[in-house]
């Protein structure tokens, strides 16, 4: 999977609508990411923005995604991300609109790397202060909520990062039926997720969810 297919298949989902949302790859030089306000259905290879780890442009004839802030970010932050997934995925989005933490109510929750999911804190969508929250939310996570905004979703390659945003939304929706029917979710504890994480450890090497000890950097998506 390249990043122009995860994002097409993302926006198949209705997790981007509105040419919301966006994707990135690390490369040698720094990372490319999805254009601004371009339709992913037609999205191509050429359109495609390169930007360096200060966040000038560097190749691509377009604009980059308005968040190319975040997306620089987490890249200088955490060395282990080779890809950033940013959706608008709507049932997540609507409990980062309560600014709602997703407990561990199911052992799946330990696929984002800890006891839960974390909502950050507010800030205003393409600033700084957003790339910010996002990495407080983050730290020891693969993915957090931004809140009043969607869900950002980091791995080892573009399949692995569009894996967890799309298990984000199957979780976030999960979590929003029980609130909605009522029902208290009865908690894993720490000792339960921890075991999770153990057996998580072989899994997800397989199918590369999680980074390795050196992950090589991306030059070109595809």
């Amino acid at each position: 999977m390249n990043l122009i297919e995860a994002a097409q298949a993302l926006d198949r989902l209705g997790f981007m609508p509105s040419k919301s949302g966006n994707l990135s790859l690390r490369t040698a030089r720094g990372f490319i990411i999805t254009p601004s306000g371009l339709p992913y259905e037609a999205l191509t290879e050429g359109e495609l923005v390169e930007l360096d780890l200060a966040g000038a442009v560097i190749g691509g004839q377009r604009r980059p995604s308005s968040e190319w802030r975040l997306h620089q970010a987490i890249y200088a932050a955490r060395p282990d991300a080779m890809a950033v997934v940013h959706t608008h995925s709507p049932r997540a989005t609507a409990l980062s609109c309560a600014r709602r933490d997703i407990p561990p109510f199911h052992y799946m929750i330990a696929l984002a790397g800890g006891d839960d999911i974390r909502c950050s804190r507010y800030a205003t969508f393409g600033t700084p202060e957003l790339a910010e929250a996002a990495i407080e939310a983050l730290a020891g996570r693969r993915a957090c909520l931004l809140a009043n905004h969607g869900v950002v979703a980091i791995g080892q390659d573009i399949r692995a990062a569009t894996t967890l945003a799309r298990e984000v939304e199957n979780l976030g929706g999960q979590y929003l039926d029980l609130l909605a029917a009522g029902i208290a979710p009865v908690s894993l504890t720490p000792a339960e997720m921890e075991a999770v994480r153990d057996q998580f450890e072989g899994y997800g090497q397989r199918l590369r969810l999680f980074p390795s000890p050196s992950p090589a950097p991306l030059s070109r998506p595809g």
